[in-house]
């Protein structure tokens, strides 16, 4: 059974939420502040964050890159305010997806499902993959990716980037298909989110980002991975 964190300072959205999730068989805990939900993460096993952007005690943002400091759990964002900014802003800082209020709670659980899915379907063919003499590493069972040993945060979202990319190294991925098949299809934000994501795991895996040796740009199209595999 899957365990849903849910944080909103809303008691109505927070039972909505609850009272869908649960009929769909996954347990939930709710809290109301970005300091309790922060408290949960360190201390208990979560699957899923469902995280409001306006919080009494801290912004969504704020919350959700401390999250991504100690894991790499999902993050749904909910927002009254959903301009471009405000979607760039929240990628950058490690959101999964966002969803406007108000809702259909049956719309949440749908992409609660398609999120979590995406998430456990990402293995390789090989259980490690390594890359340039060991600078880079992706190891599958344990869905974690090492830069000279060391580990590397990674977002879901930018991991599966990451990963798809590695599969297939030289081959050159479209900005719409690495949407439809990181994000999935019902995704329906703009195709420049994918850039936002590339720049942010260039920043975590490369040498010198503006010069990328792993995640190079197909110019007009997409990108592909020039990693070469020991």
């Amino acid at each position: 059974m899957k365990t849903i964190l849910i944080v909103d300072d809303e008691v109505n959205i927070r039972e909505v939420i609850r009272s869908y999730l649960q009929k769909e068989g996954f347990r939930t805990i709710d809290v109301e502040t970005g300091r309790e939900a922060l408290q949960y993460v360190q201390t208990q096993p979560v699957d899923f964050v469902i995280l409001d952007l306006m919080l009494p005690d801290m912004e969504g943002e704020e919350v959700c890159q401390a999250i991504r400091q100690i894991h790499s759990v999902p993050i749904l964002m909910l927002t009254a305010k959903i301009s471009q900014s405000n979607r760039i802003r929240g990628l950058a800082v490690g959101a999964d997806d966002y969803l406007l209020k108000p809702f259909d709670p049956r719309e949440l659980v749908a992409r609660v499902r398609t999120i979590l899915r995406r998430s456990t379907d990402d293995v390789l063919l090989a259980d490690r993959l390594t890359f340039n003499q060991g600078e880079l590493t992706i190891d599958s069972l344990k869905q974690q990716v090492f830069r000279d040993g060391e580990p590397v945060n990674l977002t879901p979202n930018e991991y599966r980037i990451l990963l798809l990319l590695a599969k297939y190294p030289q081959r050159s991925f479209s900005r719409d298909e690495l949407i439809e098949r990181v994000l999935g299809h019902d995704f329906e934000g703009d195709v420049r989110t994918i850039d936002q994501h590339v720049k942010n795991l260039r920043y975590k895996i490369e040498s010198d980002p503006k010069k990328p040796s792993y995640l190079v740009t197909v110019y007009g199209f997409g990108y592909r991975f020039a990693g070469g595999a020991i």
